[in-house]
């Protein structure tokens, strides 16, 4: 079956004083009022969720405290490390691959639980469970059906915490084990309190892990990122089998180069829909009232797309384009993952770009059904260099 593109419905709702979805809720579309609220958090609040997420979830000196603690993990010296890793991975399924794949599943998915399971250090024969939970959270996510998502989502937690308990039994060389010991450092790292705490004497600012806490933080580091790259693989799949004429130019390009198209490519096709936030107070966008206490969808595919910036949206311009791009969000709660994200995904193409031409398939793409952008399935012919 054949998916509309939803990106029509975002770029229509730009036009719009304010949009508002479904349920209700203000959506916001264009470029400046998306970037006006992601970089005023005093208004639009990160605390919408009734369960813990950190650090996204958290606001204000909390927040900064758990980026300060938790940032390191995506410094330079740290990609640096994991890079030869990521590439052994990228390489391992790509050479894998029949003539004819998915590119979502086949190569996303795939690539994405065996990268992630290197850089935290967790079994390989996790895969089959982990491919498995990713498919069931797109369906849930697609469902919209909030006891399907809760069911998905206790069923990672559970998995989390059997890698925990299994580090804390037998520690290994591995950034799982380094939260683990980062979490016993600050004492009682089995506080019942299912959020961070303070440790006695500290700084106000300070911000230690509870046991919820780390697991929200794996949680925030793995379950949406799994599917994140997944989609991504998917758009860039699509966008280079749509214009071959840049295959050879982005094999050749320095990492900076790529990693730029890359993000181009993902502003045009943003899989990162939106992100939503709690207004503290009430508020105005395009002269329409938001109250106060109302969540409001920050819609990033819309203004990743705005014509008032971005002139024809589709139009391909890593080097113009990059100021503006929205890809991995602005303000204070900029995606703390964009590096490895990055790595991964030029890595990836790289591998790719450098074994093998992408060819169209007979089989058409399909687009993902709202709230998940991109594609659900990129079907693409490769001929082996």
């Amino acid at each position: 079956m054949h998916v509309t593109d939803p990106r029509a419905t975002y770029d229509a709702w730009r036009a719009e004083p304010l949009a508002r979805d479904a349920s209700g809720r203000p959506v916001l579309c264009r470029h400046a009022d998306v970037v006006a609220a992601a970089t005023d958090p005093a208004t639009y609040s990160s605390t919408v969720s009734r369960f813990l997420q950190v650090p996204n979830g958290l606001d204000g000196a909390e927040h900064r405290a758990a980026r300060d603690l938790l940032d390191p993990f995506f410094g330079p010296d740290r990609m640096a490390e994991l890079e030869p890793v990521i590439a052994r991975v990228a390489a391992e399924v790509v050479a894998a691959l029949p003539s004819e794949v998915d590119a979502v599943l086949d190569l996303g998915a795939r690539f994405a639980v065996r990268a992630q399971s290197a850089w935290l250090g967790w079994p390989a024969e996790l895969e089959p469970e982990l491919l498995g939970w990713m498919a069931d959270n797109h369906s849930a996510n697609r469902s919209g059906e909030l006891v399907r998502t809760r069911e998905v989502a206790e069923r990672f937690d559970a998995i989390i915490r059997s890698l925990l308990d299994a580090r804390r039994e037998s520690p290994q060389a591995d950034v799982t084990t380094e939260l683990v010991r980062l979490q016993d450092a600050a004492g009682e790292p089995r506080a019942p309190h299912p959020s961070s705490r303070r440790m006695p004497g500290s700084a106000d600012d300070s911000f230690t892990l509870s046991e919820e806490a780390l697991v929200s933080v794996l949680r925030n580091w793995t379950g949406g990122d799994l599917g994140s790259l997944a989609l991504c693989t998917g758009v860039v799949a699509h966008w280079l089998v749509s214009h071959p004429e840049h295959q050879d130019e982005l094999l050749a390009a320095d990492d900076a180069a790529l990693d730029a198209a890359i993000d181009e490519i993902l502003r045009i096709d943003d899989p990162f829909v939106s992100n939503r936030r709690l207004t503290t107070r009430d508020t105005a966008i395009g002269g329409q009232p938001i109250a106060a206490g109302e969540r409001v969808v920050l819609n990033w595919t819309a203004a990743n797309r705005d014509p008032a910036v971005f002139g024809d949206p589709d139009h391909y311009d890593p080097v113009g384009n990059a100021p503006h791009n929205l890809v991995y969000g602005i303000g204070p709660h900029v995606c703390p993952g964009r590096p490895l994200a990055t790595l991964e995904l030029r890595l990836l193409v790289r591998a790719l770009l450098s074994a093998a031409r992408l060819e169209p398939s007979e089989q058409r793409a399909e687009r993902e059904l709202p709230p998940l952008g991109g594609f659900s399935e990129v079907p693409v012919r490769l001929v082996r260099r």
